[in-house]
C-alpha cells in the first residue's frame, strides 16, 4: 500500500511538468508517414541497405555501441533470470526482447523516437479517414511526466455520454497505466476497440478519481468546421490533419466565399497536426505561387539534405535531395484567397498546425493572434523492419516558407492575448464564440484593417 500512495503522489505531481504530444483517443492515428502530430514521409523500402549503410557508417567513424560487451552483458542478465527469477510462469520472452529495443530508443532521450512490436506497428499503420470505433475524445500526453490529458471531448461522442470532460486527465484505462504507456500505443490498443464493447477508464479531475464506463462505437469527427459571423467574417475551425482535411477546408472556403466572405479567421487552437499532405493542400489553396519560390514548407537533416513542397505552374509539387520520389504529386493546385486572414493559435498548435500557420504568416497573408504555439519543428519517419516491427525515429528539422526552425520555441503571435473563460462557463462543452475573447480580439485586428 505504501509503495502504491508513492507511485501516485509521483503521478499526481507531474501534472503540470512539461510538454504535450498528442492523438485521438479512439479515432485518429495520425497517418502512416507522420506519427503523433508530427510530418514526415515514410521510409520502408531497401531496409537491407538502410541497415547496411547505417553499419557501415558506424563503424567508420568510430561511434555505436559495444555489441560484443552488450551481447556478453545480455547473457549474464538472461542467466540470472533462469537461475533466480521467483515467477518464472510469468516470463514472456517476446515481451523481454521488445523492452531490449524499447529501451535503446528510450536511451537516446527523445520522446519522439520509439520502438514498436510488430503488432503495434499493424496498429499504428491504419488510415486516417476519419471514422473509427472509439470514445470520441482528442487527448494529449505530457512528453516529460507522461500524463495523458482529455483535450477535447467531441459533442455527441460515447465519452461526451458517459460524462468525460475537457481536462480530465486519464490515470487508467482498464488496468494500463495511462502515463507509462506511449500515447499513440494507448490509443490503438487499449481505448479503440470493437464496436459495442465497453472500456473502463479511471480520469482524474479537479484531485479526485472519477470512474468511467465507456461503450465504444463507430464515430466520425468532421475535422473542418465553418460558419458566417457578422460584417462578412467567415469562421473555420480545424480540429486535426487528416487525409481527408484537405478537401473539407476547401469546400468550406468555397462555401463561405459563395456567402460574400471578406475576412477570414482560421482556428487552429488546441490542433496537435496530423498528416503534412493534408496541411500542404490548405496552403497551397490560400497562398499564391510567386513569394520564397512557392515554398510551403522545407525539411533539413543532419547532413543538410532535405525535402521540399512547394507550389508552381498551377500545381503542389514536391522535391528531395536525397533523391527521393514521391508518387502523390504533383497535385492540382492553382487556387489563392487574396482576403484578410487571422490565425488563431495557443500552446497546444502543433507541427502541421505550426506550418499552415508559419507559411501563412511568412506570406504575410495572416496575423497570428493567441498564445505561443507548441514548437514541434522536428520530423519523424517510420521505418519498418524486416521482422516486421518498426522504428519512428527523428531524421530531420522543419523550416516555415522564410527559413524559421520553430522547434523548442514555437511561433509567437502578432498578438497576444490569453484566453478568458466566463465564470459561468467554466467546465462547460464549448465556449461560444461571441464570448470566446481570443475570437473578439481575432475580430477586432481584421477590421483594424492591418
Amino acid at each position: 500500500m505504501e509503495n502504491e500512495t508513492k507511485t501516485k503522489n509521483k503521478f499526481w505531481k507531474g501534472v503540470l511538468v512539461g510538454s504535450l504530444v498528442t492523438a485521438f483517443a479512439g479515432l485518429i492515428i495520425v497517418g502512416v508517414a507522420t506519427g503523433i502530430s508530427l510530418i514526415g514521409r515514410a521510409v520502408m523500402d531497401n531496409r537491407a541497405q538502410i541497415r547496411r549503410q547505417t553499419e557501415a557508417e558506424a563503424e567508420g567513424d568510430g561511434r555505436g555501441l559495444d555489441m560484443d560487451n552488450i551481447g556478453q552483458k545480455i547473457d549474464t542478465l538472461q542467466q540470472l533470470v533462469d537461475k533466480y527469477f521467483l515467477f518464472d510462469e510469468n516470463i514472456d520472452e517476446d515481451q523481454m526482447e521488445a523492452g531490449i529495443y524499447k529501451g535503446m530508443m528510450a536511451g537516446l532521450q527523445d520522446p519522439y523516437t520509439v520502438y514498436y512490436t510488430e503488432e503495434e506497428y499493424q496498429t499504428l499503420t491504419e488510415e486516417t479517414e476519419g471514422v473509427y470505433c472509439g470514445i470520441g475524445v482528442l487527448v494529449s500526453q505530457n512528453i516529460s511526466s507522461g500524463l495523458v490529458t482529455a483535450l477535447r471531448v467531441f459533442h455527441g461522442s460515447p465519452a461526451e455520454e458517459a460524462g468525460m470532460k475537457k481536462g480530465d486527465i486519464l490515470y487508467k484505462v482498464g488496468e494500463t497505466e495511462a502515463s507509462t504507456t506511449e500515447l499513440d500505443v494507448l490509443v490503438q490498443q487499449e481505448i479503440r476497440g470493437e464496436e459495442g464493447t465497453w472500456v473502463d477508464i479511471t480520469v482524474l479531475r479537479e484531485g479526485e478519481e472519477v470512474e468511467l464506463k465507456i461503450q465504444r462505437r463507430i464515430v466520425e469527427v468532421t475535422t473542418v468546421e465553418s460558419q458566417m459571423l457578422e460584417d462578412h467574417i467567415g469562421y473555420i475551425q480545424v480540429t486535426q490533419f487528416e487525409l481527408v482535411t484537405g478537401g473539407q477546408f476547401a469546400e468550406a472556403v468555397d462555401l463561405l466565399q459563395g456567402q460574400g466572405m471578406e475576412r477570414l479567421i482560421i482556428d487552429l487552437r488546441d490542433n496537435p497536426g496530423g498528416v503534412l499532405d493534408s496541411v500542404v493542400e490548405m496552403a497551397a489553396y490560400l497562398l499564391p505561387e510567386g513569394q520564397w519560390d512557392g515554398t510551403i514548407v522545407s525539411t533539413s537533416d543532419k547532413n543538410g539534405k532535405g525535402d521540399r513542397y512547394y507550389s508552381e505552374n498551377g500545381k503542389i509539387r514536391f522535391e528531395s535531395d536525397l533523391g527521393q520520389s514521391d508518387p502523390r504529386y504533383p497535385k492540382k493546385d492553382g487556387h489563392q484567397l487574396d482576403i484578410p486572414m487571422v490565425v488563431l493559435i495557443n500552446g497546444n498548435s502543433a507541427s502541421a498546425s505550426e506550418v499552415l500557420a508559419g507559411a501563412l504568416k511568412d506570406y504575410g497573408y495572416a496575423k497570428l493572434v493567441g498564445t505561443t504555439s507548441f514548437g514541434k519543428g522536428i520530423v519523424q519517419s517510420l521505418v519498418q523492419l524486416e521482422d516486421g516491427s518498426a522504428v519512428k525515429i527523428t531524421v530531420s528539422h522543419y523550416y516555415t516558407p522564410g527559413g524559421i526552425d520553430l522547434h523548442k520555441k514555437g511561433l509567437e503571435p502578432d498578438v497576444e492575448v490569453e484566453q478568458e473563460i466566463p465564470e459561468d462557463l467554466v467546465g462547460a462543452f464549448e465556449i461560444p464564440l461571441e464570448r470566446d475573447n481570443q475570437v473578439q480580439k481575432a475580430i477586432e485586428v481584421l477590421k483594424s484593417g492591418w
